[in-house]
């Protein structure tokens, strides 16, 4: 009897090697391969993170050249309006700043909201285009590396150039470069800033009548 207690009280303490835990190279296996896993989530992370932020800044890009281009055009188009038949140049030559006149009020001049408008082109950071309809110049597109216009006859070909042909501008050329706003370390070309840019051909409705 007294074997068989014995027996069954050795019974009710397991072994200690029943409760053993994790040896010191086991842990150092798994914090090994943890850190592995954790350096690839990482590493995916910073790639996508990286990806997403280049094509904000080209889809921003992209948004301000057009934008400008949009808004340029609308008032182009509407140069030279007048109703009141007085003498003045709807759009006059000149190779630093594009500007256009336009009697939208009808009242005989272009002094009113608007009827004047004159881009220029700031070359100093951060780049931008600047508007001014006679109140100073302000800011209109942001980061655009290049403005230029080019003023062309009835036939879109011939270039005027100098402002004693005046009567003779029937047409725009406008190309905008816009760039993006921070430069990208994995482009090369361009100082490491992705550029975009447009070409569009204006026609004004009211010059030449």
């Amino acid at each position: 009897m007294e074997h068989l207690k014995r027996k069954g009280k050795k019974a009710l303490h397991p072994s200690k090697k029943g409760n053993g835990g994790f040896t010191l190279i086991e842990l150092m296996i798994a914090m090994a391969v943890g850190l592995v896993l954790l350096g690839a989530m990482y590493g995916v992370f910073t790639m996508h993170n990286k990806t997403f932020g280049t094509q904000e800044q080209i889809a921003e890009m992209q948004q301000s050249a057009r934008a400008a281009m949009d808004m340029m055009t609308r008032e182009i188009r509407i140069a030279g309006y007048n109703p009141a038949g007085v003498t003045f140049d709807g759009i006059p030559y000149d190779a630093d700043k594009l500007q256009m006149y336009a009697d939208l009020d009808g009242d005989g001049n272009t002094n009113g909201t608007n009827e004047y408008i004159k881009y220029t082109m700031d070359s100093d950071y951060p780049f931008e285009i600047r508007r001014d309809t006679g109140g100073g110049r302000q800011e209109f597109a942001l980061n655009i590396q290049s403005f230029t216009f080019v003023y062309l006859k009835a036939d879109g070909v011939t270039a005027v150039t100098t402002s004693a042909d005046n009567d003779n501008i029937r047409q725009i050329r406008i190309t905008i470069t816009a760039r993006t706003g921070r430069p990208d370390l994995d482009y090369t070309p361009n100082g490491g800033y992705r550029t975009y840019t447009l070409t569009s051909v204006i026609t004004p409705r009211n010059l030449g009548l």
